[in-house]
């Protein structure tokens, strides 16, 4: 992270290479012996969702009409093997499970649907895959992974190539998509260098317009939007998509990062983009992140991000 006034001077150059060049630089590892099959065991899960949970917009200073911001929706549910055990999504809100892979990885998705109403399926981007495992309905042409009957099931198979480090969407293709979509029904697949640590912190950020709110991750506006937490020293990384029609900006208030060597504090990301922003933290405070289009902020594309001071040792 960079402050401004701080470009001229060595931190920046330890920041470049602490993030894009390390990403880079893993990007042309070799996959190691130890590449893997990691497995998710994933459902379609019908449930009722609060957009605002509070009723308030508290930057324009008024209520939030309850009656539009409560929908039935149906989202993707990370669970334990053969769907025994709900677990956490290791994202916020309406987001899917976060899936993460390292390069040369291979990831097994073992999807289930247990929406009694409507198909669904799981499109990945970024990775390799056969055209079995490609989720998108096609008449005529797609198999059973691209309309998965209400109470069926489908293992969607991918490989994590090198030209898959980065953050990618993944959502419904299925005959049911637009419907699934516009309800928040997609998640993120993280995919680093082999050998790359893990982040202390993974923020995972949808941005997308439901029932005519401007959401991060199905909520919408300070209160209701996910609170995301740091420590000073910590190495932070914010997973950041856009999905639905819209073009987005993203902006974290007192950082900067990188963009082809470049610092910057606001990235464009349009729909069905992504992209990751890491950084080594060291700004305590209460900060805000949001869309820098005013309109869509205005409308609840913003939240708060929190860092604490470094531990004593």
């Amino acid at each position: 992270m960079i402050r401004p006034g701080a470009a001229h001077r060595s931190p920046l150059r330890r920041l470049a290479r602490a993030g894009l060049v390390a990403a880079c630089a893993g990007a042309l590892l070799p996959a190691a012996a130890s590449a893997r099959t990691v497995h998710y065991w994933v459902a379609a899960v019908p449930r009722p969702w609060n957009i605002a949970p509070n009723g308030k917009d508290a930057i324009n200073h008024t209520p939030v009409d309850t009656l539009k911001s409560h929908i039935s929706t149906v989202v993707y549910q990370r669970f334990t093997r053969q769907w025994a055990h709900r677990l956490s999504n290791d994202s916020a809100g309406l987001a899917g499970p976060l899936i993460r892979a390292q390069v040369g990885d291979t990831i097994k998705v073992h999807f289930q649907n247990l929406d009694l109403d409507n198909p669904h399926s799981m499109h990945f981007h970024g990775v390799r895959y056969a055209p079995s495992s490609d989720g998108s309905y096609v008449p005529g042409f797609s198999g059973r992974g691209a309309d998965v009957k209400p109470g069926d099931s489908f293992t969607y198979t991918l490989h994590a190539a090198r030209g898959s480090v980065g953050v990618w969407p993944y959502h419904d293709h299925s005959p049911s998509m637009m419907e699934s979509i516009d309800g928040g029904m997609s998640g993120v697949l993280s995919i680093r260098p082999r050998g790359e640590r893990l982040p202390d912190r993974e923020n995972v950020v949808v941005l997308e317009s439901v029932n005519g709110f401007m959401t991060i991750d199905g909520r919408a506006f300070v209160g209701n939007t996910p609170v995301f937490h740091s420590r000073v020293g910590d190495l932070v990384q914010w997973d950041v998509m856009g999905i639905g029609d819209d073009f987005h900006t993203f902006h974290v208030h007192g950082h900067r990062w990188f963009s082809h060597g470049t610092p910057i504090d606001t990235q464009t990301v349009g729909p069905a983009e992504s992209f990751r922003i890491r950084w080594r933290e060291d700004a305590p405070g209460t900060w805000l992140y949001h869309c820098h289009v005013e309109s869509h902020m205005m409308s609840g594309m913003i939240g708060i991000y929190r860092v604490a001071k470094a531990r004593r040792s």
